[in-house]
């Protein structure tokens, strides 16, 4: 009985203790009312898919019901309950297709036991973060990145002060008043910060500095100012710091401890600057390194390669210089490695053959020296290389045909020549090759046709040449971008159209010996950018051509070929998109075509067009520079092409049949940079209201039938640098300037041909301080006016750059592009007298002067020789007396010089360029002597000619060439040297001006081989830059 008792008690202990046990492993239910609270937040959104972004976004509020098994909100998907209370401590709802808006009666603020909320990934439709967020004092962490919330970030979320971590990045929010001073004031448990694209604009307060337990500080795009506080780089926990997309942010990086836990720096884009400190290789956990378009400079310190568990490293956009330390070869984890745009120098270290893991490296635009590139034959596992301006001469290096993985190979704007190899071919992942700009000759190789992935293929402005079918090309059908232009290639058409060719976006068919337009464009729907220029169209553009590419074509150029009209021309063209439209240089007859209203630049010039402008051209809104000059156009130029559109930069229209007046009306935001009306026929008065055009550089009128005085009010143009106006009626005295700011920047005035008299203007001689002084502060080596624009995903780089003529006795010599510091003065032909004043030394960058055919009198200054920039002088036709100072002697670069038909007597000076001087520049003086007159100054041995000197070379290295390539272009001008100013084009992309490049080379050395080079620059009138 007893054991039976006992044994009895033991089973009901045994049942009680696993009854209790079972009891408390049970998980409680969620409570109703927090059940309820989730219930609603769920029924004031919609599911909608674009609402999320993530591949692995779901909805998973749709597991949310009250049948069943799944009426325990506990066991719903994104939500978390407390074990022991059954409250809701944590609701993750990121990227689950959330569509509309929170506001302050949401539910959501209902969950009082909150610990943890994502909402990030979601649409709520530019919502406010409600101020009831207060609510939730217990959160630790707080997400709503990317979820597209807008306005001020509520004060109330200072009030969370257990929030470790905040992430409020990816959305149009702002956090000014209050601002983050008050946040780190109030939420000083912060150990993750994420505030990407937040506007904060304002500095980084230095309390930062305190957060010792802070690891991660994301603060991109913010709009942050000032100077960043350098001790937050010596947190001790710190690991992930990035502040870039802020370019008004500064700050250097200062010696760093050792071992410092850091993973992550991003300071690019940001004003960041000075050295890299050699403590910096204490960063010894460093993962990424993105220090890309900063100010650093100088050499890069040896203890880079300390960091070896990097796999980015991004130091573009700098100025460092010096080699590349050898120690960079350390870095083996390296995927991708870019030096771009910095002054490198010396040679490549062979050190980077051990970075076998790379997968992208750019090391373009540098100064390197001539090297090996063998060790490029070790980076097997490259998909993108981009040597682009590195000095590569010679053959394209034959240990990249290691590289089977590439898919981008950029080796443009160097000094390759011999053939493309045929093992190029084998390359069968290249999706992109970029070969331009090179000295490449011989055939296109077979085996680039069987590059079936190839998407862009640019090979433009090398030596290619022979024959080429079309099909071959139309034969990969990915081929979206090819440019062949500016070679001495053959093109050969297919008459048949392949409905399977592939559809181009960029055409470059330019100098390819072309005879008809290709059969093959009758197919293309999806071009946006197609040149055919420079080839050997005839006869009318064909109608059908007004298909290819009609609601796709921005851009197209038919320049320089033998087109006389248009086929079936409609009243507008046809492209809806178009915006830049050349077809100068051609025979085109009757009247001006219409363009589409999103016309940005058009071009006619040098054409046989007649008739009169329509003044529909007056309604182009986009409309920046429009070229009509050299053709038959007649009437008067309507009067409000420059009052209705304030886009209008560059105008030319010179040589052409116009009369009438000159426009008067010119809007106060006219935004003209360059006018070019001369030769024509017009009349009237140089009209006032041009003083709105406060960005006007070139004003050019010369050669028309103007009665009016000098017009001095244009002195306050501040940026006027051109001032042409000869041949013309002005008459009267110039006079005093009224300001000594008057035409401050003024480097080229023609007055010539005119009926001004009085005295030379020596009062505006004193102030004209922009041919004093060389200018440098100017962007541009050339005298241009920059009409570049924006499209999308299309930067279109567009300079019309000024090509300066002088003539002189009927000859000329022109400046194909007009050097920057070019300064001249022409005010020949007039009624001047008086003294050629002393101030005019003062100009001491001045290299052409022609007072010539006027009343001067009294000596020639000795001060000229003080203008040492002096390359022609002219003082012929007036009465200068008196010797030839020989202090002109010391002008080395003076290669034109006239004083003939004046009262001059004595020894003709001697050496430098006075040996190179002829009977011309004398006669007329009969009481001069010396060499090179027969008349002898009292010395009976026959002077013999001195040898001519070589052409010397100034400070910018531009030869001066005032004895040279002079063209027969206009005669009757007799003695007096003439400038004009003609418009050229030059279309370069924002980081690469090889073009203009090239062009001063041809023009300083003359010793290209072969007029197809100049044929060839003469056609490639643009480039294009994709962003893609």
């Amino acid at each position: 009985m007893g054991s039976f008792l006992y044994l009895s008690i033991s089973m009901s202990l045994l049942n009680l203790l696993l009854l209790l046990f079972l009891v408390s492993s049970v998980q409680p239910l969620c409570h109703p009312d927090e059940r309820s609270a989730l219930l609603q937040f769920k029924e004031s959104f919609v599911i909608n898919n674009s609402a999320s972004s993530t591949p692995e976004a779901h909805a998973k509020t749709e597991s949310w019901k009250l049948e069943g098994e799944s009426a325990d909100c506990c066991s719903w998907d994104g939500v978390e309950c407390d074990n022991s209370t059954g409250h809701v401590i944590g609701l993750d709802l990121r990227s689950s297709h959330l569509y509309g808006s929170i506001d302050s009666r949401s539910s959501l603020f209902h969950l009082v036991h909150l610990q943890w909320l994502n909402l990030a990934d979601n649409l709520f439709k530019n919502s406010k973060i409600p101020s009831e967020i207060r609510n939730l004092s217990r959160l630790t962490s707080l997400d709503l990145s990317h979820s597209n919330f807008s306005g001020q970030i509520p004060s109330e979320i200072f009030q969370l002060t257990e929030l470790e971590l905040l992430d409020l990045s990816g959305n149009s929010l702002k956090l000014r008043k209050p601002g983050m001073r008050s946040l780190l004031e109030n939420l000083t448990n912060l150990q993750e910060l994420y505030l990407t694209d937040v506007r904060i604009s304002s500095s980084v307060p230095n309390i930062l500095a305190n957060f010792s337990s802070l690891k991660a500080l994301i603060l991109s795009n913010c709009d942050l100012r000032g100077d960043f506080p350098p001790r937050i780089f010596e947190l001790p926990s710190l690991q992930f710091l990035s502040l870039q997309s802020n370019p008004d942010l500064t700050g250097y990086l200062p010696d760093i401890r050792s071992n410092h836990p850091l993973l992550e720096l991003s300071l690019a884009d940001t004003t960041f600057f000075g050295q890299l400190p050699e403590s910096f290789g204490n960063f010894k956990s460093l993962e990424l390194l993105d220090i890309n378009t900063c100010h650093f400079s100088g050499k890069v310190p040896y203890s880079l390669g300390n960091l070896t568990e990097l796999t980015y490293l991004d130091l573009s956009f700098n100025s460092f210089s010096g080699p590349i330390p050898p120690s960079v070869g350390n870095l083996n984890q390296l995927m991708t490695l870019d030096f771009s745009y910095n002054n490198f120098s010396g040679e490549i270290p062979f050190s980077l053959a051990n970075l076998t893991q790379l997968v992208y490296l750019s090391l373009q635009t540098n100064n390197f020296d001539r090297g090996t590139w063998s060790w490029l034959g070790t980076q097997i596992n490259l998909t993108y290389l981009d040597l682009t301006n590195t000095s590569l001469s010679g053959d394209i290096p034959s240990s990249l045909q290691n590289l089977t993985q590439l898919t981008c190979l950029y080796l443009w704007a160097n000094k390759l020549d011999g053939q493309i190899p045929p093992w190029i071919g084998n390359l069968t992942k290249l999706t992109e090759i970029k070969f331009q700009e090179n000295n490449l000759s011989g055939p296109v190789p077979e085996s680039i046709f069987k590059l079936e992935n190839l998407e862009l293929l640019y090979l433009h402005m090398n030596r290619l040449n022979g024959i080429l079918m079309l099909d071959s090309f139309l034969e990969l059908k990915n081929l979206t971008k090819l440019q062949l232009s500016g070679n001495n290639l053959s093109l050969l058409n297919s008459v048949s159209i392949n409905a399977t060719s592939p559809k181009f976006e960029l055409l470059g068919l330019a100098s390819c010996n072309l005879s008809e337009f290709p059969h093959f464009l009758r197919s293309q729907d999806e071009l946006v950018f197609l040149e055919l220029s420079d080839n050997r169209f005839h006869g009318q553009i064909p109608k059908w051509f007004w298909s290819v590419g009609k609601e796709t074509l921005l851009q197209l150029n038919l320049g320089f070929n033998f087109l006389t009209g248009f086929e079936e021309l409609p009243v507008v063209l046809p492209w809806t998109h178009l915006e830049v439209f050349n077809l100068e240089s051609n025979k085109i007859q009757g009247s001006l075509p219409h363009p589409p209203p999103s016309i940005v630049s058009y071009s006619f010039s040098n054409n046989s067009l007649s008739g009169e402008i329509s003044p529909m051209l007056c309604n182009l809104s986009f409309l920046m520079t429009l070229d009509l000059s050299i053709n038959n156009l007649t009437g008067m130029l309507p009067r409000c092409l420059f009052s209705q559109s304030d886009s209008l930069k560059v105008v030319s229209l010179r040589n052409n049949q116009f009369t009438g007046a000159i426009p008067s009306t010119y809007m106060k935001s006219c935004g003209l940079r360059m006018m070019d009306l001369g030769q024509n026929q017009l009349q009237g008065r140089i009209p006032r209201s041009l003083a709105h055009c406060t960005k006007l550089e070139v004003l050019i009128l010369g050669n028309n039938l103007i009665n009016d005085t000098f017009p001095s009010w244009l002195g306050t143009l501040p940026e006027l640098k051109v001032l042409i106006l000869r041949a013309n009626g002005l008459h009267g005295v110039i006079g005093e300037p009224r300001a000594k700011s008057e035409f401050s920047e003024l480097q080229v005035i023609d007055l010539s041909d005119n009926s001004l008299r009085g005295k030379l203007p020596s009062e505006y001689f004193n102030i004209w301080v922009a041919m004093e002084v060389a200018n440098a502060n100017s962007l541009s080596p050339y005298m241009n006016a920059n009409t570049s624009f924006e499209d999308g995903e299309l930067s279109w780089y567009d300079y019309y750059n000024y090509v300066l003529i002088l003539a002189n006795k009927g000859r000329d010599l022109s400046y194909e592009n007009v050097p920057g510091s070019i300064s001249a003065i022409d005010l020949s032909s007039n009624q001047f007298q008086g003294e050629i004043p002393e101030a005019i030394s003062n100009l001491k960058q001045i290299r052409v002067l022609n007072l010539s055919n006027n009343n001067l009198t009294g000596h020639i200054p000795s001060a000229l020789g003080e203008i040492s920039n002096l390359e022609s002088l002219d003082l012929s036709r007036n009465k200068l007396s008196g010797k030839i100072p020989q202090q002109l002697a010391n002008l080395n670069f003076l290669e034109s010089f006239n004083v003939s038909y004046n009262n001059l007597e004595g020894n003709i000076p001697r050496g430098a360029q006075f040996n190179t001087f002829d009977n011309d520049s004398y006669e007329g003086n009969s009481r001069l002597c010396g060499y090179p007159l027969s008349e002898k100054c009292g010395n009976p041995e026959v002077l013999q000619p001195p040898p001519r000197l070589a052409p010397k070379e100034d400070d910018e290295g531009i030869v001066r060439v005032f004895k040279f390539d002079w063209k027969i272009v206009m005669t009757g001008y007799g003695a007096g040297l003439v400038i004009g100013m003609s418009l050229g084009y030059n279309f370069t992309t924002r980081k690469h001006e090889w073009l203009m490049k090239v062009f001063r080379k041809w023009q300083v050395s003359n010793n290209w081989n072969g007029s197809n080079w100049q044929e060839s620059l003469r056609s490639v009138w643009k480039k294009v830059s994709w962003n893609y």
